[in-house]
């Protein structure tokens, strides 16, 4: 599954990244600091947070995809951090609960 799949099944907007390949584990969480003690690496992350300490523990954690949920705002300069990082970023309008069932349904598995 790549980023153009991801952004069609979750009706998401790609607003930075490249049409890279999905990683096989997906985690969903609001709070960085639960997302730095997670043991996975290469693996979307799902948040409702939107600002730069996102992109900065997704670079941190090498998590090459962040959907950001609940159609937040997100900033210019989250925008250019995330290029400048490679993290690629989605929007979209559902919930981080309705993305996590998206993607577990399509085959992304749970971190835990």
């Amino acid at each position: 599954m790549d980023l153009l799949e991801i952004a069609k099944l979750t009706d998401s907007k790609i607003v930075t990244g490249e049409n890279l390949d999905l990683p096989e584990f997906g985690f969903s969480s609001d709070l960085m600091s639960d997302v730095l003690r997670v043991d996975e690496e290469d693996m979307v992350l799902i948040t409702g947070l939107s600002n730069l300490q996102v992109i900065r523990t997704a670079d941190v954690m090498d998590i090459p995809v962040v959907i950001i949920v609940r159609g937040k705002f997100i900033s210019d300069e989250m925008i250019q951090l995330a290029k400048d990082k490679g993290v690629a970023i989605l929007s979209t309008k559902y919930s981080m609960f309705k993305i996590s069932g998206i993607l577990y349904k399509n085959g992304i598995k749970e971190v835990y």
